[in-house]
């Protein structure tokens, strides 16, 4: 079979893949938290619809059983978010606000989502997103007065964390600062959960360990093409990565941003012979599974979220089954969830304006981020300025007890205050913290420092890397070998002919 047919067959094979993932892409689960007082307010003339679409299991539901009791006060979700930011909403304000809120599972849901002409008026998309829709016109400014750090109400702009602030503020869409369009939520990184009896914390912190040979069949990957890629080029350009040329480059953050977007054509093409060689490797490629899989033993590493990972520790610890958390040598993948509002949902209407950017700052009262944080498992943008609530649960769930021996001091400044010396914020740990939860829900500033943001693609540089993903995780007809050809078309030319036979003999049969 020729070069040309073999594309075609390959272009035909991809659509129907992609159709098939359109297709499944389309069914949404949208819920609501009305209720028939709420439906009631609706009806009034004066009413503020608040129309917010977030990720499943992204906000607190209330219902608690236990509060959470820190040095600062007692923390208690009886309500669920929503509800408590309708009620502030009426005392601060003295509007009635209802919200409409629905839920998406992927970035990409909620973009079909909007081309497709549903209407919000704010969303919760990750980063890369946030960066797509700025480019693409989606997105409406916050206002002025939502910066105003002398507003007692604006929680966020006088509560966000120094080192979130000045992310949101030197990262830039078109000349644009990402904080014009979009204030923060949950941030996290990527890492490696491992196994400590199984695997050295050398083996585990290197994007290496996803193709070593060594943990056949015991590796999990995500099943997500900018994760994946973004494990798989770090392990391809390691030696790169870790030359004291690069490390010591004055413009390290900038090159080490440009090497891990890196999507030239022959970029791409070792990223697909790298992921071919890790699907032989890996247990499985996943996107929640991994958690089940390394609490019960099934495999010695996972390539996880700092959310997930820290739910896989907490949960395995409580089998008395203690895991680690490596961040690779090369560069963790710094993400970041955010608060955008909609132009077409917003409408110029200053009310609306005033009721999104006020269910945000809402969430970012420290009390509130914790509840969030509780329920969710990731963290907060949230530091909390003056109040002492983020640090004090932090304290209550990481801090040594008086007295504990084999502790460590773990500075907190540079996302406090912005200090990393800032004595107010060194926090006194366990020091197994230092390679468990601690350290994956609040990395320390040097692995901050080799962190790097993934950025969203054009349109040309998407469908290359889509089919590359769509080689890897479904079927490349191009690396069909020839004898494989040749013997598909005698099977196809023996069927054919078999066919024609019988009806040949049918017919001289009836005559």
């Amino acid at each position: 079979m020729s070069k040309r047919y073999k594309r075609l067959l390959s272009v035909i094979i991809s659509i129907v893949l992609l159709a098939g993932i359109a297709t499944a892409v389309g069914a949404v689960d949208i819920f609501s938290l009305k209720n028939s007082e709420q439906a009631a307010m609706a009806s009034d003339s004066d009413t503020i619809i608040l129309r917010v679409c977030n990720w499943e299991e992204y906000i607190d539901t209330g219902d608690w059983d236990e509060a959470i009791e820190l040095d600062s006060g007692e923390i208690k979700g009886e309500n669920s978010i929503v509800k408590d930011f309708e009620d502030w909403y009426y005392q601060i304000y003295g509007k009635k606000v209802v919200v409409e809120y629905s839920t998406v599972g992927t970035n990409e849901e909620l973009y079909n989502m909007l081309t497709l002409g549903d209407e919000y008026d704010l969303i919760c998309p990750s980063e890369y997103m946030i960066m797509k829709l700025m480019a693409e016109g989606w997105l409406e400014p916050f206002s002025e007065q939502f910066f105003d750090k002398n507003v007692t109400e604006n929680y966020y702009t006088r509560g966000v964390s120094p080192f979130i602030r000045s992310t949101f503020d030197e990262n830039t869409i078109n000349g644009e600062a990402w904080s014009r369009y979009a204030a923060g939520y949950m941030w996290g990184i990527t890492g490696i959960v491992y196994n400590p009896e199984e695997v050295t914390e050398e083996e585990a912190s290197t994007w290496k360990i996803i193709s070593n040979d060594k943990f056949k069949r015991q590796i999990t990957i995500k099943d997500n093409v900018r994760d994946s890629m973004f494990a798989a080029v770090g392990a391809i350009k390691s030696d790169e990565l870790l030359s004291s040329s690069f490390l010591n480059a004055a413009d390290y953050k900038e090159r080490l941003s440009a090497e891990m977007n890196d999507t030239s054509e022959e970029t791409i093409e070792q990223i697909q012979e790298y992921l071919q060689a890790v699907k032989d490797n890996a247990y499985s490629f996943e996107t929640d599974s991994a958690k089940a899989d390394m609490i019960t033993g099934k495999v010695v590493a996972g390539y996880q979220w700092s959310g997930d990972a820290v739910y896989t520790m907490d949960q395995a610890e409580k089998d008395d089954f203690y895991l680690d958390f490596a961040v690779p040598r090369e560069s963790t993948n710094l993400y970041f969830d955010g608060w955008c509002m909609l132009k077409n949902g917003i409408k110029d209407s200053a009310e609306k304006k005033q009721a999104a950017e006020g269910f945000i700052n809402f969430l970012s009262k420290p009390e509130n981020a914790v509840r969030n944080m509780d329920y969710i498992g990731y963290t907060s943008v949230i530091s909390g300025g003056d109040s002492p609530v983020v640090y004090d649960y932090i304290k209550w769930n990481y801090g040594a007890e008086d007295g504990g021996e084999d502790t460590v001091t773990y500075p907190l400044g540079y996302f406090f205050s912005g200090d990393t010396e800032d004595k107010k914020y060194m926090l006194t740990v366990p020091a197994e913290q230092t390679h468990r939860q601690l350290s994956a829900q609040y990395p320390t500033e040097e692995m901050i420092e080799r962190s790097a943001v993934m950025s969203y693609f054009d349109t040309e540089e998407n469908a290359r890397i889509n089919q590359m993903w769509i080689n890897v995780r479904c079927y490349n007809i191009e690396n069909v070998p020839v004898w494989a050809w040749i013997v598909t078309g005698l099977v196809i030319a023996g069927l054919i002919a078999l066919v024609v036979r019988k009806h040949f003999k049918k017919k001289v049969y009836i005559k």
